[in-house]
């Protein structure tokens, strides 16, 4: 297994390490992953996401190539701004999501830490007639993301960089912690918050982490594990590749029909996605919610309507912190979509009752 280079810190927390994309990664630490769940929502908290690639596509066909591999339209980005967005194949399923960042001299594009291997074999593949250099920098790269109500007080102790001015998925280069780094205003857990990019051995790491830790002190500051990072990302209804989107879903039925540009030039999945349009969708992820004790929906639980049809599978679930109730996310036939629709979720043979639920549920 691969290791960030906070490694030994999540272990001097006490840390419980588990295989994550390669890596081992902490999946909560010792107060549990709902006591980390509350602490990011309420305060302020800090991941190691240094497992995320980042693939950095340089000269002047950079946006060009860009624009054929990914979904959303990348010309609309400013320097320094972010962009969410996707690769797809040729038949419209999802290769991967990703963020899409303009860095001014060239872009970096920020893929799962599941799917390095293939995003980068698939960049690759799909470059020729392009002027561009692709470099892999993910080894390379320290990745932090601090968040929660607390996390610009926080951050803002640690650089002159004046973070109010950041706005959302937008980014500035500058010192933190006396280190250069890309600060950005983004983040996987709906709260206000910054990830940061950085170069630099374990000492470098573990100086910019004892820093942070240092300025959300008087907030409670603590490290958050992989667990909580799920349970935050789920109460927003945002995707897990691997679980709510992959290469048998198509950005459409995903709820990415924002992401997905049908009126730029040809990129890769284009005509496979326009005839999905002009066919009409026949199923659509949506969001469930249960009042049921004792429940906690899963990955593959069939879901059903109130005559007893099957209508899709669970692709996510869990108990969420902030409402104390079961919520899920799966595909459910598109007839059946509607918040309010009644649909009873099954569970070791029993069914559940569940309702069709707006994002985000929090």
């Amino acid at each position: 297994m691969k290791t960030t280079r906070f490694n030994e810190i999540h272990k001097s927390y006490g840390g419980k390490m588990v295989e994550f994309a390669g890596y081992e990664m902490p999946v909560q630490y010792p107060q549990g992953i709902i006591h980390e769940h509350l602490v990011v929502r309420n305060a302020v908290g800090v991941f190691d996401v240094s497992h995320m690639g980042e693939f950095e596509v340089r000269g002047k066909d950079a946006l060009n190539f860009i624009q054929y591999i990914s979904t959303n339209d990348a010309s609309k980005l400013v320097p320094y701004q972010a962009q969410y967005s996707a690769m797809c194949y040729s038949d419209g399923g999802i290769v991967d999501d990703m963020i899409v960042y303009n860095l001014k001299d060239y872009y970096m594009l920020v893929v799962n830490g599941a799917n390095i291997d293939k995003d980068w074999e698939w960049c690759n593949k799909n470059k020729s007639g392009f002027d561009i250099e692709l470099l892999n920098e993910t080894d390379a790269i320290n990745l932090l993301a601090v968040q929660g109500p607390k996390s610009l007080e926080t951050m803002q102790k640690l650089t002159d960089v004046d973070l109010s001015k950041i706005e959302y998925y937008h980014c500035n280069l500058g010192k933190l912690a006396n280190h250069e780094m890309i600060i950005s205003r983004t983040g996987y857990t709906g709260e206000i918050g910054f990830e940061i990019y950085f170069r630099g051995d374990e000492k470098v790491a573990k100086n910019v982490w004892e820093a942070i830790f240092k300025a959300g002190e008087e907030f409670g500051i603590e490290p958050i594990g992989l667990g909580a990072r799920d349970t935050l990302r789920l109460e927003k209804g945002y995707c897990l590749y691997g679980n709510d989107i992959d290469q048998t879903t198509n950005p459409l039925e995903a709820g990415l029909g924002w992401i997905t540009k049908l009126s730029k030039d040809n990129f890769i999945g284009k005509d496979a996605i326009m005839k999905v349009k002009a066919d009409g969708i026949k199923r659509k992820l949506v969001g469930m919610i249960s009042d049921e004790k004792g429940f906690i929906p899963r990955h593959h639980y069939p879901i059903y309507s109130e005559n007893n049809e099957e209508l899709g599978e669970v692709t996510s679930g869990n108990i969420s912190p902030i409402l104390n109730k079961p919520i899920a996310m799966g595909y459910v036939k598109i007839d059946f979509a509607n918040p309010g629709q009644i649909a009873p979720i099954e569970a070791r043979g029993k069914k559940f009752a569940a309702k069709i639920s707006k994002f985000p549920f929090v």
